[in-house]
């Protein structure tokens, strides 16, 4: 297929883009380009792209591909706290809009990355597709808005498919740390104490970014019919874990470190725990390669190669809303988000 992959130089895009060009597919990225100055490790393998604003586009950007992959926007919930209206223009108006040129455009297929923490407080109970959705935070919020608004659009000529990805976690280029399996990783790593900011009784189901790419392509090689118009949680029912149970694998991960809680540290009301028996049943393609354990250990040897530091993954570079607000503190992007200047660097 020709794909448009927006968000293509993120966390998880930098991953996936790889992974669906080495799957056969023609690869078009789109990123307004904000954090390339944020890589770990190695460089991104370069993807033809078009660097814009998915608050820009216009028809003819997305003409011409047979699915877009919909990764970018406002990627946390610290990130989407910090304005609210704004995180609703860019993650619930824009991804909206995108699917309506798309529709316009024939573009047939239109993969959304949604989230399971639209299941906000679902306690101990697992919940399904089917379950009550409560977000708590407006990233959560935009992105169950999205679901709502784009399975209108669905017909004959136009599928939309929402996958809620667990949280994320795993090396990228373009690595995140406010993910809580490499945030715990890194605690430990570079202080010895694996320090948990809740009382670590919240559940929550994690998942690799190489997996969250897998799933992509099992929806892309299964029949239209399989997913068409559905919501589908992405991950492992037995990658469920408290977060003490987290910090536990993290521990045994890195020798000598022991677990401690930060001063003030109280229930997180962001709890859920996911049944993936869905996923399973429609998509025999999708078959996760990483546990936790695993991911703890890749982790790990990714920090020591690049001798990772505490001031690298607490300051601005690695921190989305530090390095926006250090952007915008420079002059180089507005309140908005936007560059200043055309140059995208």
């Amino acid at each position: 297929m020709r794909i448009l992959l927006t968000g293509h130089e993120g966390y998880i895009g930098a991953v996936m883009a790889p992974q669906l060009i080495a799957a056969g597919h023609e690869v078009v990225g789109l990123d307004s380009g904000l954090f390339t100055q944020c890589t770990f490790g190695d460089e991104p393998k370069p993807v033809k792209g078009i660097a814009k604003d998915v608050r820009d586009l216009v028809p003819g950007d997305v003409a011409g591909f047979d699915a877009i992959l919909h990764l970018a926007g406002l990627s946390n919930d610290p990130l989407g706290d910090l304005n609210p209206g704004l995180t609703f223009d860019i993650n619930h108006l824009a991804s909206v809009r995108m699917a309506e040129l798309a529709k316009r455009a024939g573009v047939k297929r239109y993969l959304f990355s949604s989230s399971c923490s639209n299941y906000g407080s679902g306690g101990d109970a697992f919940r399904t597709e089917d379950s009550e959705l409560q977000p708590l935070t407006p990233y959560a919020e935009s992105k169950v808005r999205v679901e709502r608004d784009v399975a209108k659009l669905a017909d004959d000529d136009f599928s939309p498919v929402f996958l809620r990805n667990s949280t994320a976690y795993g090396v990228s280029p373009r690595m995140r740390f406010d993910l809580v399996l490499n945030n715990l990783v890194a605690w430990a790593f570079t202080t010895g104490r694996v320090l948990l900011k809740s009382d670590g009784t919240p559940w929550r189901p994690i998942v690799h970014i190489e997996d969250i790419g897998r799933a992509f392509l099992a929806v892309l090689a299964a029949p239209r019919e399989t997913t068409h118009n559905l919501s589908i949680n992405v991950g492992a029912t037995k990658e469920n874990y408290q977060i003490r149970d987290i910090a536990e694998i993290v521990r045994e991960a890195v020798p000598g470190s022991v677990v401690e809680f930060a001063e003030g540290a109280s229930p997180d009301p962001r709890n859920y725990r996911v049944d993936f028996s869905l996923i399973d049943r429609l998509l025999p393609g999708f078959q996760p390669q990483w546990t936790a354990r695993r991911g703890a250990q890749e982790l790990v040897e990714a920090y020591r190669a690049v001798g990772l530091g505490r001031d690298e993954y607490e300051g601005p570079r690695y921190k989305r809303i530090a390095h926006l607000q250090r952007m915008m503190a420079e002059g180089r992007i507005d309140a908005t988000l936007r560059w200043r200047s055309p140059q995208v660097a």
